[in-house]
């Protein structure tokens, strides 16, 4: 959907029928509006807060949804721990990062050949727990260990006896790209915006965020009819 139709729309459906009652709506207010309603978006369908109650991949529909903002990305890591618990720790998170998905990383050791293992995404309050546990501690012999994140870093780790390979990869949920207006004045700086960034997502998926958009902005104007209309329209077709 491109940006001159993406801000008719929402006037179209703020405005009360052949009126111009809400065309004093700036147009960095309709874009701030619409890069929010994404954000809330993607939430809603990964973490299942929608009204159907499925989470990200548990349907057909919301993988094809979702999968424009499912990437993947080599990491680096570095041995941070030369005591017990030992682990690797990767740099900071990239910028785009939303929500984590999966990880790669390779074992290396003395007693078996290189290998991919499988890690767990676990909570760092379980962490001492898990590496006491036989069957949930690190092993390059059964091919997988667990992760921790913490402080918009990711640590790996190891039961002392194998070592990780330094590059990994994480596949990861980014933001979404925000949606800009060329020659919409960004109210941060003054500055206005030189180029059209339209958004990514499916012309479907776009009328729903119109239709949160509107919302947001209706509930913002204090135009309660035209948020509650706005709002069960976006709710249903989550």
């Amino acid at each position: 959907m491109d940006n001159n139709l993406l801000q008719i729309k929402v006037k179209q459906r703020l405005n009360k029928l052949a009126s111009e009652d809400y065309d004093n709506i700036e147009c960095w207010q309709i874009q701030e509006a619409f890069n929010k309603a994404q954000l809330e978006f993607c939430r809603r369908q990964i973490h299942g807060n929608n009204q159907r109650q499925e989470g990200d991949e548990s349907t057909k529909m919301l993988i094809d949804d979702m999968q424009k903002l499912l990437v993947n990305q080599s990491i680096n890591m570095i041995y941070t721990s030369t005591s017990c618990p030992h682990y690797y720790q990767t740099g900071t998170l990239f910028t785009n990062y939303l929500y984590f998905k999966r990880m790669e990383v390779d074992a290396t050791s003395e007693c078996c050949d290189d290998r991919c293992l499988r890690v767990h995404l676990e909570e760092v309050a379980d962490v001492n727990e898990l590496l006491a546990d036989e069957l949930s501690k690190p092993s390059a012999e059964w091919g997988e260990t667990f992760c921790t994140i913490a402080d918009n870093k990711i640590n790996v780790y190891t039961d002392g006896t194998f070592n990780l390979k330094t590059t990994a990869k994480l596949h990861y949920y980014r933001k979404p790209v925000n949606v800009e207006f060329n020659g919409c004045i960004n109210p941060s700086n003054d500055i206005a915006y030189t180029a059209d960034v339209e958004c990514e997502f499916k012309d479907d998926i776009a009328e729903i965020l119109v239709d949160e958009t509107v919302a947001i902005l209706a509930g913002d104007v204090e135009l309660f009819n035209n948020y509650q209309r706005t709002k069960q329209n976006a709710t249903m077709n989550n």
